[in-house]
């Protein structure tokens, strides 16, 4: 059973940065694909910012220019570099490693980090 644990979350002015950490184990990481996804008072959850085993990138346009995915295969970690966060960037912000085979979907999640943008 994979196991992911995010870190780096915070208080933070509005216009400040933040770096998201998220730590996996008991997993392939390198043939993951990983995510952040979000999830603010009383709305869905909503995906971040994606990153594919080949290092391809995707992001929700709310993010982009302003948000970077990034992994380590050494280190088994996925980052998410918040610049220019504004309060609406406030909400619990979740990671996300799924893959498929033929037989089987996997997919797991950490346990969040609260991100507050708030002066």
């Amino acid at each position: 059973q994979g196991q992911l644990v995010e870190s780096g979350g915070g208080l933070v002015q509005p216009g400040g940065s933040l770096r998201l950490s998220c730590a996996a184990s008991r997993i392939i990481f390198r043939i993951y694909t990983m995510a952040w996804y979000r999830q603010a008072p009383g709305k869905q959850r909503e995906l971040v910012a994606t990153i594919t085993s080949s290092n391809r990138t995707n992001y929700a346009d709310s993010v982009k220019g302003r948000f970077t995915i990034s992994r380590d295969n050494a280190k088994n970690t996925v980052y998410l570099q918040m610049n220019s966060l504004k309060p609406e960037d406030t909400a619990v912000y979740y990671c996300n490693a799924r893959r498929s085979d033929p037989f089987k979907q996997y997919d797991y999640w950490g346990q969040g980090t609260q991100v507050t943008v708030s002066s």
